[in-house]
């Protein structure tokens, strides 16, 4: 028995393409010519050939349960050897982890330029060490060194109903995640009852989005027949029938749980990856003869625990959010609803990263890293995608340049942007220089940035670069 009164994890391998993840930054960037799902359906197949129960965690990221195939190929080292060499013959890189529960093997899969094997009971000690931002949770990462707790051992020592006390249902998962335990206890007695969802599709449909839209309503019925009985879902089975009899079946798992719009996400995923990976051709299409059924299972349950509704009742307002926007990209295209996430980056461009809505892309560049350089609050309320071409004069009227030791030529006096009348600059500070990727003559920039305050009341944030004045942003 652990510290936590529960059974330990069961060993769980993870296997990651680096390559593969940090292309998910960019959803609509192709993977060797072909969408990332379909780039990565060629792993998930050398996989299931050691496993048929491997479970896709995102595109670039594939679990599975250990024991089972260690026992007939003679060992967890063993395994982990001969399904690198598999993946790598597929043209992929890959990092494997093997320790008790899936968030230990994926972080030891991060450990090592070929990932590591933790044995068995060992697991603890692996976690003691790492730092408290392994746990995933920005909040936490920022709140627990404050009080003192900088290690994944420092956190486990706490007792886990203080720790849940003082950190709440997030705290309380954190806290069995530092332990070595598995997120959530499954419930020990699934039920017999039939809850898996199905629409059938007469004619059967051509085109995938559809499916994925028709996806987001049955998993939202398969939740609803969940929720009645205490359960929630963290594992789903997607079945997919086609019309011509052939079926594509794949079980899909999330690190938290899998809510309506997950599903659908997951459905998306799994039809890109089988016009690549079995042979269905077409670029738009749902394959030849198209999708005569689409049937979810719920395949791994845990007791639901709720989660605390927002004061203002935001909740309902962003599922009506969802669906609107689900909607319009099943009438639109997947890529005609994105939504902005916080990204790192020195430039205001650079720190919003654009992903479709309902994908769960996370920035290559992490926001809470330090970034020198990077201007402070208050963030610019207009971004332009494309700078604009400005001009910055003296009084009298000679432009105004930045030497390579960041002194100005003059004062800045005047300001005309993209054609528009001069405006007096009646305040202004800077410059602040800025080198990046010096090592990359091809990518290598050097920029001074100012903030100008006009006579018609506006402020803007320019830049010097290469001997041109561009207008980065506005203030309000």
């Amino acid at each position: 028995m652990s510290r936590a009164g529960t059974a330990a994890p069961c060993r769980v391998l993870v296997l990651r393409c680096p390559d593969l993840l940090a292309a998910a930054d960019e959803p609509d960037a192709p993977v060797r010519g072909v969408p990332l799902t379909a780039a990565f359906e060629p792993v998930v197949a050398v996989v299931e050939e050691f496993s048929p129960q491997a479970e896709v965690l995102r595109p670039g990221l594939v679990a599975l349960a250990a024991r089972g195939p260690a026992r007939y190929f003679g060992g967890e080292a063993v395994l982990a050897v001969k399904l690198a060499e598999a993946v790598c013959l597929r043209g992929f890189a890959c990092q494997i982890g093997i320790a008790d529960g899936l968030f230990a093997a994926d972080l030891a899969a991060q450990s090592g330029p070929a990932g590591l094997l933790i044995p068995p009971g060992e697991t603890p000690q692996f976690l003691a060490g790492l730092p408290v931002a392994a746990l995933g949770s920005p909040e936490l990462a920022d709140l627990l060194p404050r009080l003192g707790i900088r290690t994944l051992g420092e956190f486990a020592a706490l007792p886990a109903a203080e720790a849940g006390s003082r950190f709440g249902a997030q705290g309380t998962i954190a806290h069995r995640l530092a332990c070595g335990l598995d997120p959530r206890p499954l419930a020990p007695q699934p039920p017999r009852l039939d809850l898996s969802v199905q629409q059938e599709f007469d004619p059967p449909a051509e085109q995938s989005e559809p499916v994925v839209f028709t996806a987001k309503a049955i998993a939202e019925l398969m939740h609803a027949k969940l929720s009645a009985r205490g359960l929630a879902c963290v594992r789903v089975q997607v079945q997919v029938q086609y019309a011509d009899g052939q079926e594509l079946s794949r079980l899909w798992r999330h690190d938290g749980l899998l809510s309506a719009l997950a599903v659908a996400e997951r459905v998306r995923w799994q039809l890109d990856g089988s016009r690549a990976g079995g042979g269905r051709s077409g670029e738009e299409g749902a394959g030849p003869g198209g999708i005569a059924l689409l049937r979810l299972i719920p395949d791994q349950l845990v007791r639901a625990t709720g989660h605390q509704l927002s004061l203002w009742g935001d909740a309902v307002i962003s599922d009506r959010v969802a669906r609107a926007a689900i909607r319009v990209q099943a009438m639109l295209g997947h890529t005609a609803v994105t939504r902005p996430v916080l990204s790192g980056g020195r430039s205001p461009a650079e720190q919003a990263l654009l992903v479709p809505f309902g994908d769960t892309a996370m920035p290559s560049r992490p926001a809470e890293q330090p970034w020198p350089g990077q201007i402070p609050a208050p963030a610019p309320a207009t971004v332009y995608p494309v700078p604009l071409s400005a001009s910055v004069t003296d009084t009298a009227g000679k432009a105004v340049s930045v030497s390579g030791r960041a002194q100005l030529s003059a004062p800045p006096a005047w300001l005309m942007a993209s054609g528009c009348p001069a405006h007096a600059v009646i305040s202004w500070a800077g410059p602040w220089p800025m080198t990046e990727r010096w090592w990359d003559p091809a990518r290598a920039r050097r920029q001074a940035r100012f903030q100008l305050i006009t006579d018609d009341g506006n402020a803007w944030l320019a830049v010097v670069q290469d001997g041109q004045w561009l207008l980065e942003a506005s203030y309000d």
